[in-house]
């Protein structure tokens, strides 16, 4: 947890931690204090944590990131934020040594929403990658310049620029773990089904990443998802 001036900060597991956290800070926090929970939870969880800080009358956001450790490392996180506008301006000043970018996505939950689809998108995405790897190489062509070769075209991308590298040199030491996306993955499920939103995509992903976590890869890489077509 990092502590600012009337501030705290979360980036935890799930949302069983964060809950279990919220009920140990809670009583303990002075008047005024503004709570940021960074981690990646259901947008259930992140309402129910959000009534059980107003409750005790401070104010509170989510704030979910992406970028992994990379972006981390380097202050460029991309933060999508869901609260009251008067707290999201509170905390703006706290991400700009942290993020590149920090969008206000609308009220409590908004944020989540927005990380869920970020993780519907990314979670495809890594199944896209390790078919593109596959193909390319059963083709005989060379296929380290694949992103230099789509750079600019539609289907550029941050993940062709940085994962697909990684996933072709076979890289799965993590810089986000298998086992992390796959919890991702359900929830996005989950949160789809409950809206009666077809993701047949996300379908065929999340099915992709319970068989690599069963098969003993949960502690890989996200990319180790190309195991998955070698096999």
């Amino acid at each position: 947890m990092k502590s600012g001036i009337g501030t705290a900060s979360l980036k935890l597991p799930n949302g069983a931690v964060v809950k279990a956290c919220y009920d140990e800070v809670l009583p303990a926090a002075k008047a005024g204090a503004l709570f940021i929970d960074t981690s990646t939870i259901s947008v259930a969880d992140a309402r129910d944590i959000h009534e059980q800080a107003t409750e005790r009358g401070f104010a509170q956001l989510d704030a979910p990131v992406s970028g992994g450790p990379p972006a981390s490392g380097a202050g460029t996180l991309t933060v999508m934020a869901g609260g009251e506008v008067a707290d999201i301006e509170r905390a703006r000043p706290l991400f700009a040594d942290v993020a590149a970018r920090f969008t206000h996505m609308g009220p409590t939950g908004a944020g989540m929403v927005a990380k869920m689809l970020n993780q519907l998108i990314v979670g495809c995405g890594h199944a896209v990658m390790a078919e593109a790897i596959v193909l390319a190489e059963s083709a005989g062509i060379d296929a380290a310049k694949l992103p230099e070769s789509l750079a600019g075209g539609y289907a550029d991308s941050t993940l062709l620029q940085r994962l697909y590298p990684r996933m072709l040199a076979r890289e799965f030491a993590p810089q986000g773990y298998a086992r992390q996306l796959l919890k991702d993955l359900e929830m996005v499920n989950e949160f789809a089904a409950g809206l009666k939103a077809p993701t047949p995509m996300m379908g065929e992903a999340l099915s992709l990443y319970r068989m690599l976590v069963h098969l003993g890869h949960a502690e890989l890489d996200t990319g180790a998802l190309l195991k998955l077509y070698e096999r």
